[in-house]
């Protein structure tokens, strides 16, 4: 009775070693290393950086996930997003979001964007078309007009055209976990489990800073 105790403990630790190394992702397969990290805004925190594109469908529907996610983070860990520009054609979209962040009404138009173009097939491609959005959220024209055109906007496009390219960014969405481990939902298994190894990465960078997780 006793070997047969001994037998099913065994067992029972084998199959809990199993489950917890099944829980690890790994390099190279979940995750991607930078071989050059980039410098992320606040390194008292942990940045989880977000390459999106309005024009792209899978980040139409990764947006309210994400959203969810980040109202549970502890207040260590806070959400960067960058717009990608993979063309010259998509710059007025990109110019349109980082107006909207300029005017600090992004949290209030960031999704009905999405909305806009994909459920309601808008075009939002011009200046007067961006300004006319944005008025309905009682930004004055002539405002949103003059944002959208300003030298301000345009460093926050080069800057965002940098930090993808330093991301070595393959697609949208992609995320970034405090600025060198790059997590795709390729390789990750899907958008959810993207989620899941952000989590693993936020996690590890607690651990390498010898940090333990504050409250939300």
């Amino acid at each position: 009775m006793r070997i047969l105790a001994a037998l099913m403990g065994l067992v029972f630790s084998l199959t809990a070693c199993a489950q917890e190394a099944s829980s690890e992702y790994l390099e190279g397969k979940h995750f991607v290393l930078l071989e050059q990290p980039v410098r992320t805004a606040d390194p008292s925190k942990i940045e989880v950086a977000e390459v999106f594109a309005y024009s792209c469908p899978h980040c139409f529907d990764f947006e309210p996930m994400l959203h969810a996610w980040e109202k549970k983070q502890s207040s260590d860990v806070y959400l960067a997003q960058t717009h990608a520009m993979w063309n010259p054609q998509m710059e007025p979209l990109v110019r349109g979001y980082y107006t909207s962040v300029a005017l600090k009404i992004k949290d209030k138009t960031h999704m009905d964007v999405f909305k806009a173009l994909h459920l309601e097939h808008k075009q939002i491609v011009s200046a007067e078309q961006w300004a006319d959005f944005f008025a309905s959220y009682g930004v004055d024209k002539a405002k949103a007009l003059s944002t959208y055109n300003s030298f301000g906007v345009t460093s926050q496009i080069k800057q965002a055209e940098a930090r993808a390219r330093s991301y070595k960014v393959t697609g949208t969405p992609e995320m970034v976990v405090d600025g060198k481990y790059r997590v795709s939902s390729r390789l990750a298994g899907g958008h959810a489990e993207m989620l899941k190894v952000v989590d693993f990465l936020v996690a590890k960078v607690r651990a390498e800073r010898g940090l333990k997780a504050p409250a939300p």
